[in-house]
This record gives C-alpha cells, structure tokens and sequence, in this order.
C-alpha cells in the first residue's frame, strides 16, 4: 500500500471483512464512529483504519498468513490485521466521558448515554496493557458530560495517576478557560483541541448551542496551548467533506501553522445515527485528499512543523488520514 492507495481506502472508509478475519468485538467510543466496529490494516509502513460494513465496495479476504483489500475483483493492498491495544494500535487511547452536552451535528457521541470511566477504570485499563507489555504511550480523550471546565479538571486529575507510568500521555478534549496550563501541570506531553471546521459558517451549522465556546474561543485557546506546550505538541482537526472549499482548507491550514498548530485533516465518516443532519455531506475523494494531504505538508515545511515529532494520538496512529 502506498498513499496513492491508502487514498483510495480513506476515501470509502468502509471494509467489509471475512468472518473468520474479525477482530474481537471492538467499537469506538469517540467522536463521529462513535458505536461502530472498526479495523485496523497495515501495508507498506502505512496504516489505515476502516469501519466494518457487509455493504462496501472494499474487500477483504485472507491470502495464506496475510489478509488481501480488493476491489471489483482487483486486488488493491496485501498486509496485515494490526492488533488493537486501545482503540487504535500502539497507544492505550481511552475515552474518559462517553456522552456530550453539545450536539455537533457530525458527532454520535451526544446522542447516547455513554458512562463516565472511572480513574480506577483507566487504570485498570492501562495496568492491563503494562502487564501485557503493550504499554507505549497513553491518550485520552473525552466528550463534556456537565461542562468543559469540569472536564479539563477530570482530565487532569486522571492524568495525575497515569504520570507514574512515564510513557507520554496525549489529550484531545474541548478547551476551556485555563485548559492547557491544568494539562501541562498535571503531565500532558500533548494536546489537540478540534476547531472542526475553518469556516465559520459551517462551524455555526454543525456546532451551534455551544454556549459561547466559538470557533474564534478554541482558536484562541490553541494559540495558548503552543505557548504552554510548544510547536510540534498541539494539533487539532479540520473535517474534510462538510461543504468547505480547498482555498478554505488551505487558509485554515497555513493560518494555523503560522501559531504552531499542526492541522489533522480527518475525512468525515457519516454515523447512520447522523445521516439526516449531514445529507450534504460528502467524503472527500482520493484526489482531493492527496491534493490537500500535500498542500498541508508544503505548509508544516513551510513553518517549521513535523508530524514525525508526534508521540501520541492522531498524528502518531495516522491510520484515519492521509498524514503528512
């Protein structure tokens, strides 16, 4: 698999997998894939995570001791299933609250009930994954189950009791006043706060009712976190396929990279619980995606940054986009 490839994977999102080939049960519990079953594929040095759906396009079947992706009977990528320590391969990467008080529109996670972990629960999580020998870096991340400040304090209190672990410890929660000082005094190595979308048009669409906590609040609170975490520990995600243009994407890229932040562009994956909210959603094609995959890394170049510094998250996993 090249990126050429992976490109085409991403673009569909969807695998639909021989029986004897699944995994143990496993289902996200964060963000958009919020509930539904997903995997992990390894070829050529890269990575690519696709959700389990008996209805897509993509195949994948066993080849002796390796497993095969194809399409219309055209074999696209031979590699491996990659084990799964928590929620995505070599990180123990936990969602602490499993439910949200904002509604964003791209997102399953405030139409359930999720249950709050407890710190004892994650320990146990991450004490497993040590026993095992499977302990290499921690994320956490986390919905608001009563508001972002009680959040950020819950964060923080858990991340108290990971530091004695000494593996870096990555967060990715909604920012809030004074976030990103609490986070670093508690031991976070990194952060992501999503913006979600550069425009601010679609940000209001997708992101109204909450409270205040604006497109412009999570941009300001991004600029904070570099000053606190420096260049090369803060990211956040730009949902690609909500109706923004490129020139759009490009600007909120470059923007961004001109304070320090490293941009995700995360394709957007449509949850069946959100198909009416997003019908004008479309998933970015595998043309646009290496068109802005590349733009992005001319740009990170271009300021200095370097997705290749990333211990933790997104940016480390890199199997739900195209990473620069």
């Amino acid at each position: 698999m090249d990126e050429t490839i992976k490109a085409e994977l991403l673009s569909v999102g969807t695998i639909a997998i021989e029986e004897s080939l699944l995994p143990p049960p496993r289902t996200s519990t964060a963000g958009p894939g919020m509930g539904l079953q997903n995997v992990f594929f390894s070829s050529g040095g890269l990575r690519v995570r696709l959700e389990v759906n008996r209805d897509s396009p993509l195949k994948m079947t066993r080849k002796d001791d390796h497993v095969v992706i194809s399409r219309d009977n055209t074999e696209l990528a031979e590699g491996i299933i990659e084990e799964v320590v928590a929620h995505c391969p070599g990180q123990v990467y936990i969602t602490v609250s499993e439910r949200c008080i904002y509604n964003c529109q791209f997102c399953s996670v405030p139409l359930s009930k999720g249950k709050i972990k407890t710190k004892e629960e994650i320990l146990a999580i991450v004490e497993r994954a040590r026993e095992k020998g499977t302990l290499k870096v921690i994320a956490l991340t986390s919905g608001i189950a009563t508001s972002p400040d009680d959040e950020i304090d819950r964060v923080a209190d858990i991340v108290k009791s990971l530091v004695p672990y000494g593996v870096p410890i990555g967060v990715a929660v909604h920012p809030a006043k004074d976030s990103s000082r609490k986070l670093k005094e508690a031991g976070v190595t990194e952060v992501k706060y999503s913006v979600e979308t550069m425009d601010p048009e679609i940000f209001d669409r997708i992101c109204r009712g909450r409270k205040g906590h604006t497109l412009e609040f999570i941009l300001e609170s991004l600029r904070e976190a570099v000053e606190v975490f420096g260049r090369n520990r803060v990211s956040t995600n730009i949902i690609i396929g909500l109706g923004e243009t490129d020139e759009c994407v490009r600007q909120g890229v470059e923007y961004l990279a001109q304070m320090g932040v490293i941009a995700v562009l995360r394709p957007i994956s449509i949850s069946p619980l959100r198909k009416e909210a997003l019908e004008h959603a479309v998933r970015p094609s595998p043309e646009r995606l290496l068109k802005l995959t590349t733009m992005t890394r001319e740009i990170l170049e271009k300021y200095g940054l370097s997705t290749r510094e990333s211990q933790t998250m997104c940016l480390a996993c890199t199997g739900c986009d195209l990473t620069p």
